[in-house]
């Protein structure tokens, strides 16, 4: 079963209300670079969304999602589409199997705070904000974003988005906000 048939088949079953959350969607996008640039595209013209964790039930296109206000669907389609960057598939959220999965991972070690964004960890000594260890991801740029933010401040440190230029780079700068937004007061 393709995913177009799939989501079909999800689009005649579900209807908004009927055991889901119907007032958001998900789009599918083939390849991690275009859902990085719908996200820049989508949160610069103020849209709500969130980049997610694809639901189990959709195994299709790349790694990432992103999660809609479902009543703009096509506002945001015609969006996209002019930019060049149309999704593969846009499905609304009728059933708990298609809820998208949260991309973090969050581990309080007392005096450590350990954020994982997909594939990749960022720890930093919360009294501090000294970013303590930068690991995972396969990609070539891991080490260089371990060398510059290791030993700096949450503050102080360079934005992985600005010296990252992998998935591994953008999964990163995920955690860095999340790490921030838990260190905030």
């Amino acid at each position: 079963m393709s995913l177009f048939s799939f989501s079909r088949d999800k689009q005649k079953q579900g209807t908004p209300g009927d055991n889901g959350n119907a007032d958001r969607g998900i789009m599918v996008f083939e390849h991690t670079s275009e859902v990085i640039q719908a996200e820049n595209i989508l949160k610069k013209e103020g849209w709500e969304i969130r980049v997610m964790g694809p639901p189990p039930e959709i195994q299709s296109g790349c790694d990432l999602i992103i999660e809609f206000p479902l009543i703009e669907e096509l506002n945001i389609f015609r969006t996209l589409e002019e930019k060049g960057i149309p999704p593969l598939d846009m499905v609304p959220v009728t059933s708990p199997l298609l809820q998208p999965v949260d991309l973090f991972q969050i581990k309080d070690f007392g005096g450590h705070l350990m954020v994982r964004a997909a594939n990749m960890k960022l720890t930093v000594e919360k009294a501090s904000g000294n970013i303590v260890n930068v690991s995972g991801g396969g990609c070539p740029d891991v080490p260089y974003l371990a060398y510059e933010m290791v030993g700096q401040t949450l503050t102080s440190s360079p934005s992985p988005r600005e010296i990252g230029h992998t998935l591994c780079g953008y999964a990163l700068q995920l955690a860095f906000e999340e790490v921030q937004r838990q260190c905030s007061p």
